[in-house]
């Protein structure tokens, strides 16, 4: 069945040899493709190649970032062995808070003598100012009976034993209740009032005149009548007389003579003096003195000033009033109040020092 090849076939065969020139563009390109990769390939080696320089650069910095921080902390452990090596032992901590506990409690316990050795100061102070508020009391009474200024004090010296809160003063407490009652019962003259108000009688009778007798002239005749019925020459002449010389055959009271100038300065002064002197005596709380001085003043305004004047009339009155006011009063006695305070501090004193030796109240009352 088959067929053998005959040389005429073979011609028919030959437009097939061009096959290897196509065959080698082929190899060509396929080679210039094998080229192309390779230098893409090497490219991208290289770029990976600069990646991989630039990550091991970083890493190196990082690198040596880590190893100066790791020298830095190894210097701070150093340091910090040496600060815990120079630390001292759990058994000096605990000795060191004993100390310091021990310490605590003894600055306390001085804290504590100190505020009581300052509390007691400042009570024998008070104390002290209590007895001098007393003894203060008693020369305002003594010397100038001045009662409102010697109750405010005497109530100052109980308050201050009030304040103390101490049992051992009750007795001190109630003398001195009683010397504040005994002063709240006494009368309070308004020695500055009548101070004043004798002043202003000093200056109404520094204005005072004296009555000067007047008389009434008789009915003056007419001219041209005769020696019998009066004559005008005459009458004129006993007018002019009359005014230097009078004679009242009816005067119902003595005639006193008339005060010059000189005299009636002198007078003046005198009543002045006198209230001056009433006035010195209400400030000093003298009573007899200021109502002598008043009645002096009362008979100077008599003797030398006419009553029938309305100045004198009212003057007279308004001394005779001011000599009925008192002036002084009977200061009560304030030294039971003292002697019962200084027999206070004497016990309190020798409660404080068990060494000391009483102090009896008689030789207290000389202490300043």
């Amino acid at each position: 069945m088959s067929e053998a090849v005959t040389p005429q076939d073979t011609p028919q065969n030959t437009p097939a040899e061009p096959a290897p020139a196509k065959s080698g563009n082929g190899l060509a390109a396929l080679a210039l493709l094998i080229g192309i990769a390779g230098l893409g390939a090497g490219g991208w080696g290289l770029w990976q190649v600069k990646q991989l320089q630039a990550v091991d650069h970083a890493r190196s910095a990082q690198l040596d970032e880590a190893r100066g921080q790791a020298q830095s902390l190894k210097q701070s452990a150093q340091a910090l062995s040496k600060r815990i090596d120079g630390l001292p032992s759990a058994d000096e901590l605990e000795a060191r808070r004993r100390l310091v506990v021990e310490l605590q409690g003894d600055q306390q316990q001085l804290a504590q003598q100190l505020k009581q050795v300052l509390g007691q100061s400042r009570q024998q102070w008070r104390l002290a100012e209590a007895e001098h508020l007393l003894r203060l009391a008693s020369l305002r009474l003594s010397a100038l009976q001045d009662v409102e200024s010697a109750t405010q004090l005497v109530q100052g010296a109980d308050d201050i034993l009030r304040a103390q809160n101490d049992p051992g003063a009750f007795a001190a407490r109630a003398q001195l209740a009683k010397s504040l009652e005994a002063l709240r019962s006494l009368p309070q003259p308004d020695r500055t009032g009548l101070f004043l108000q004798l002043g202003a009688l000093r200056d109404q009778a520094a204005q005072l005149q004296p009555l000067e007798p007047t008389f009434q002239a008789g009915p003056v005749q007419s001219a041209g009548t005769a020696w019998g019925d009066g004559s005008n020459t005459l009458d004129q002449w006993w007018e002019r007389i009359s005014r230097y010389v009078r004679i009242d055959f009816n005067a119902g009271q003595d005639i006193r003579p008339l005060l010059s100038g000189q005299q009636l300065t002198r007078v003046r002064l005198a009543l002045s003096l006198a209230l001056e002197q009433a006035q010195w005596a209400a400030l000093n709380g003298k009573q007899e003195v200021y109502q002598q001085s008043l009645k002096q003043a009362r008979q100077i305004l008599g003797d030398f000033f006419n009553a029938e004047l309305a100045d004198s009339r009212a003057l007279g009155l308004r001394i005779d009033e001011l000599a009925q006011q008192p002036v002084s009063v009977q200061a009560p006695d304030l030294a039971p109040a003292l002697s019962a305070l200084q027999a206070y501090l004497a016990r309190r004193d020798s409660a404080a020092d068990p060494q000391a030796q009483p102090v009896a109240p008689a030789a207290q009352e000389s202490r300043p």
